[in-house]
């Protein structure tokens, strides 16, 4: 079986979506990857034609063992990527995705093995004891551990108003309009919920 960019594209998209609660079908996928809806049925027929997954009858994806170490695999390169460009070679992190996407399926596994030497594991996929900053209560403090966010522009925003990683906010308060109003390094934030969500935080 060769596992293509492609293949390794979808399997780490329903990885990502899973992780962020979605319930992951073809328009799922679509929707995360901006393909089109015949090309995702070709790719969902080939994978599972591969055994990496699973299609309930209602069409629910979910990853079979070995499609989801090819995910895990993929995810932890990605990370490893962006660990590097931030820091090693100082790149700005709201841009690192982006790099990232492209050179993640590039990293040979003896290249991995330096990165991880030098870097230690990256865990940034694995969000245990992490918290959506939209989640947290009033008054608590946390520090940003990542930011779970494919939009270069939302990455900028939360940039501008310092919320970005090792960051030390606290939520003041959840307000009407569905905003929270955060201290981020003693000034006051308004944040959309929708955009705390993005945001994971922990201790």
């Amino acid at each position: 079986m060769r596992i293509t960019i492609s293949k390794e594209n979808y399997l780490k998209a329903i990885a990502e979506a899973e992780a962020e609660g979605e319930t992951v079908i073809a328009a799922t996928l679509a929707r995360w990857l901006k393909v089109s809806a015949p090309a995702v049925t070709m790719a969902i027929r080939r994978l599972k034609r591969d055994g990496l997954i699973h299609v309930s009858p209602a069409g629910e994806v979910t990853l079979k063992k070995e499609g989801r170490e090819i995910a895990d695999r993929v995810l932890q390169r990605h990370h490893l990527i962006e660990r590097m460009l931030t820091e090693i070679f100082g790149m700005e992190w709201y841009k690192v995705h982006d790099e990232a996407e492209q050179l993640e399926h590039a990293v040979s596994a003896d290249f991995e093995r330096h990165l991880i030497e030098k870097l230690g594991p990256s865990r940034d996929h694995d969000r245990r004891g992490w918290t959506p900053l939209d989640k947290l209560e009033p008054g608590a403090s946390a520090k940003v551990m990542s930011v779970f966010e494919r939009d270069r522009s939302l990455l900028e925003y939360l940039e501008a108003l310092g919320i970005r990683p090792a960051a030390e906010l606290e939520l003041v308060t959840r307000n009407y309009d569905d905003t929270l109003t955060l201290k981020v390094a003693g000034k006051p934030v308004q944040l959309a919920s929708t955009a705390a969500a993005k945001v994971w935080v922990g201790n």
